[in-house]
């Protein structure tokens, strides 16, 4: 088995040094050595979204992400979106729409609303449902999730 190797990398605007094993999810050191908590675990496979993540700007799946990866990355997760004192407009709209219900798929729905708002501040109907693609959700019929991120693009 490999040694355990020294990642730096900005977690939330901190510059941090992990110490993982190479292959190590992702998903795992955050949750265990960072305690951000935030990031669920769905499915482990890449298929729900739950643990979504950004890294360098790009939406990605931190249950596929080796954390050798992150070297030298920006990471932000679901810990990192509001500011100190005010939420981000999105999770402000998850709040005020009813978008949030069990809170497994609510970190990675509320991250990819973000990335597709930072690229696109006025989607169309059919570019919020491309950009919520990719993450399941167990309790809604996703209106309520698509009505949070049409209220967000209003603010």
């Amino acid at each position: 088995m490999p040694d355990k190797m020294k990642i730096a990398c900005v977690v939330n605007d901190k510059q941090r040094t992990l110490d993982a094993y190479p292959m190590e999810r992702l998903l795992d050191v955050l949750r265990e050595q960072l305690r951000l908590t935030g990031t669920k675990e769905g499915c482990g496979e890449g298929e729900c979204g739950a643990c979504s993540v950004l890294i360098d700007g790009q939406i990605v799946n931190s249950c596929l992400v080796p954390v050798m990866q992150v070297q030298g990355a920006s990471i932000q997760t679901i810990e990192g979106i509001a500011s100190e004192d005010q939420l981000h407009a999105v999770q402000q709209a998850f709040i005020e729409c009813g978008g949030a219900q069990c809170g497994i798929c609510t970190p990675g729905m509320v991250l990819a609303a973000v990335n597709l708002l930072d690229h696109k501040p006025n989607p169309t109907d059919a570019e919020i449902r491309n950009g919520l693609a990719g993450n399941l959700c167990r309790c809604t019929g996703y209106m309520k999730i698509f009505e949070s991120v049409v209220r967000a693009c209003q603010k």
